[in-house]
């Protein structure tokens, strides 16, 4: 009766991930060292996908506060390039448009504006001056940081209204008793201040007054350089179609009709490649960090020959061996991925909370940092795990 060949032992998983951690904890230092430089790539990664996410919800955010049903109508260019101008009647026109609901406009009047009348002619400060009418706010989603919006009876006096922009250029932080401005030379009361208006930033940097008060008293021609149309939701291309021959039925290829929530998207789509670029960096630190698991590996195979050659000597098999150190590499890299998916979801909470941004990670992001660190530490580990398989046990215990 002949006996069986024996079967090399299979090592349980248990087994493999105890026998695998046994590098780790013998040398803290040099692998807390490697698995800081995987996490530090992944940390970058998942903070530029956080960072990125955040801002685009906060973006989509907006976007849904603001409406995406504003279009705006302004005078083009006439055929001989010159600057062309709306009819006096198009906001009126546009009104009897069905699916319109509001309706606001603004004309661009020539004059400076000046915090006081000792402020040098040449020193504008960018600031434009235009007349509103009282539908407005209502209109661009405007809302006032401080005092009140023009309305039927302020119209017809020296009264202003700042935008953003406006007021913190000119000093003025609150609405004060009697606080005025001088504005083509005379004072105007100021009476309120805008915030930020997104779908509208020409108006932060605008001095808005009354229709009636700006043809009176500035020249004005009474011409509306932009038009705000609200319409309904499903409506907008529809409007948008119509908007050129509505406003300007004589000449509509001289209106320039626009949306501004596209301006928020293409912004959304610059941030988009800006993250790629930052993303390249971001994985370039990964690979830096595979390096160092690498390095790391194949410094501990040359460490432990000793090693390696007793446990061939007492059996272990090449397979043995290499599935230990490749478990070791898979190990250190994972430790360092989970650190960095951790550091990097808190770079971005940090960040996002700091900004007033709903923090957002996505997660596919927490996902790929650690199937990363796994191709990474796979990658990294398998060189220094084959050769270290290919040590016979007398050169292992011989080189020791």
């Amino acid at each position: 009766m002949t006996a069986s060949p024996l079967k090399p032992a299979r090592l349980a998983v248990r087994d493999l991930l105890r026998v695998g951690a046994i590098g780790l904890r013998i040398r803290r230092q040099r692998a807390f060292l490697s698995a800081l430089g995987i996490a530090i790539g992944i940390a970058a990664m998942v903070a530029v996908v956080g960072i990125s996410a955040s801002s685009g919800a906060q973006l989509d955010r907006q976007v849904a506060a603001l409406g995406t049903n504003l279009l705006t109508v302004g005078p083009g260019n006439t055929i001989f390039g010159e600057q062309a101008s709306l009819p006096n009647e198009a906001p009126d026109m546009i009104k009897r448009i069905g699916p319109v609901q509001k309706v606001a406009s603004t004309g661009r009047v020539e004059t400076e504006v000046y915090r006081s009348d000792k402020i040098p002619a040449v020193q504008t400060g960018g600031l434009a001056t235009r007349a509103a009418s009282p539908t407005l706010p209502d209109t661009v989603g405007a809302k006032l940081r401080s005092g009140t919006w023009l309305n039927a009876a302020t119209a017809r006096y020296p009264a202003v209204v700042l935008g953003a922009k406006a007021a913190q250029q000119l000093g003025i932080n609150s609405v004060d008793e009697g606080r005025q401005i001088w504005l083509g030379m005379q004072w105007f009361t100021v009476v309120g201040i805008l915030e930020p208006v997104p779908l509208a930033p020409e108006l932060d940097t605008s001095a808005l007054i009354g229709w009636d008060v700006a043809k009176e008293r500035l020249g004005f021609d009474g011409h509306p350089s932009t038009v705000y149309t609200r319409t309904d939701d499903d409506a907008v291309l529809d409007v948008a179609a119509v908007l050129a021959a509505t406003a300007n039925p004589a000449a509509p290829s001289e209106v320039r009709v626009s949306r501004p929530s596209d301006a928020l998207a293409a912004r959304q789509a610059t941030d988009d490649a800006f993250t790629g670029l930052l993303l390249g960096l971001g994985a370039v630190a990964l690979l830096v960090g595979g390096v160092g698991v690498a390095n790391t590996m194949v410094i501990s195979v040359l460490e432990r020959r000793a090693e390696i050659g007793l446990r061939r000597s007492l059996g272990a098999t090449r397979s043995h061996v290499c599935t230990q150190f490749l478990t070791e590499s898979l190990l250190l890299a994972a430790l360092g991925g989970a650190g960095g998916v951790l550091l990097g979801a808190a770079v971005t909470g940090g960040y996002a909370i700091t900004q007033q941004w709903p923090p957002t990670v996505p997660a596919w992001a927490w996902a790929g940092g650690i199937l990363a660190t796994v191709v990474i530490g796979g990658i990294a580990g398998l060189y220094p795990a084959i050769r270290a398989a290919r040590l016979s046990p007398t050169e292992a215990l011989a080189t020791a």
